[in-house]
């Protein structure tokens, strides 16, 4: 596989690489990230090799990160229309402004054109709701989406960080009142943090969204560069946001590692490689501040990971979920198909029961 083997997002036609780029790091407005020109290189060195999906939204480095993409492709408007360019709304870059930001007409249209100009671009491919706006009607988001499509400004439309219950309901309100759809859903997804599989990845899975995961290495905690002897990289600036791995993490970084160094690949390889193979999972957003970290990401494609690997993988990084999780995955097939095989599924019979449950 490489950046290359494209796959379509959801419910569209939208073909993206499977590796998007995601650009929260170009910039040094908020004291880490990279520079003008280190973003600027790591735009074209993705592009050169085939890439097409970049990520970005209008607080990254205060929106920064806009205006360097917008630089980039200024005067190229045949190279801009070969790629899918994604930006999110929602975060306010004007503060005590009520208006400045969240989900509502006013602000969506007003943000929107921001970004526009930021980018130097007439359109975005998919416009992505950052957080969910609960002071805002979602019958006024959706029809606003749904006008700036049309208006041509927005191609498509997805969502991100949306509880699955807020997301189910915009998904069945945009179908029933023939808006646009909601194709696709960005959500931390890792190793390290899988509480998604209880909600989002069975409802997106049903109404066939795709989920591109932020954040796959967790912060870099599967990266590599942390380990239990205590040494830490030198990011300091990053490392007040974030913190550091827990004896919990570690737990799975020490696993993770252990796979790495069978197959002869870095960590974050393996950490990509694991995460896109998992159900309704489309294309991963990486996020490199390094021109080494950026090929390290890409060697993910080149992957396969055996059934054994995987399934340590899987095992250590167990998640716990929220109610009803674990009594659909238990007790509700013995409860209901008496210990036949389902769909290659083979489920147990209920023990309370015998081979003969009817008595009365």
């Amino acid at each position: 596989m490489t950046l290359t083997s494209f796959v379509t997002l959801g419910r569209s036609a939208l073909r993206v690489s499977p590796l998007t780029l995601g650009t929260m790091t170009f910039g040094e407005d908020w004291g880490w990230g990279m520079s003008v020109q280190e973003s600027t290189s790591m735009l074209a060195d993705y592009l050169d090799r085939g890439g097409n999906s970049i990520d970005t939204a209008n607080i990254y480095t205060n929106g920064h990160s806009e205006k360097i993409i917008g630089d980039y492709f200024t005067g190229q408007p045949s190279k801009r229309d070969r790629v899918v360019i994604g930006t999110k709304f929602f975060a306010s870059l004007h503060p005590g402004d009520p208006n400045g930001g969240g989900a509502g007409r006013k602000s969506m249209i007003n943000q929107l054109e921001a970004s526009l100009r930021r980018l130097q671009t007439d359109y975005v491919d998919i416009y992505w709701l950052h957080n969910w706006d609960r002071f805002a009607p979602v019958e006024e988001t959706l029809r606003t989406l749904d006008d700036l499509v049309k208006s041509g400004k927005v191609r498509y439309v997805g969502l991100s960080d949306l509880p699955a219950w807020k997301t189910a309901e915009a998904s069945m309100l945009s179908q029933f009142r023939g808006f646009t759809p909601v194709i696709a859903l960005q959500l931390e997804y890792s190793l390290l943090e899988r509480t998604i599989e209880g909600e989002h990845v069975p409802m997106a899975q049903s109404m066939d969204m795709a989920i591109m995961p932020w954040s796959p290495l967790k912060n870099g905690f599967l990266s590599g560069k942390y380990n239990r002897n205590g040494s830490l990289p030198m990011d300091a600036a990053r490392m007040t946001i974030t913190g550091g791995p827990s004896e919990t993490d570690f737990n799975v970084i020490d696993i993770l590692q252990e796979v790495a160094l069978e197959i002869g690949a870095s960590p974050a390889a393996v950490a990509l490689a694991w995460l896109g193979s998992r159900p309704a999972v489309s294309s991963i957003l990486i996020g490199a501040r390094r021109k080494d970290q950026f090929i390290d990401n890409l060697a993910a494609l080149e992957l396969r990971l055996d059934d054994e690997q995987r399934a340590r993988l899987d095992n250590v990084s167990q998640p716990t979920l929220n109610f009803p999780a674990h009594v659909l995955q238990t007790g509700t097939p013995m409860l209901g198909y008496g210990g036949t095989k389902i769909n290659g599924l083979q489920t147990r019979l209920w023990p309370m029961l015998g081979k003969s449950a009817i008595r009365y």
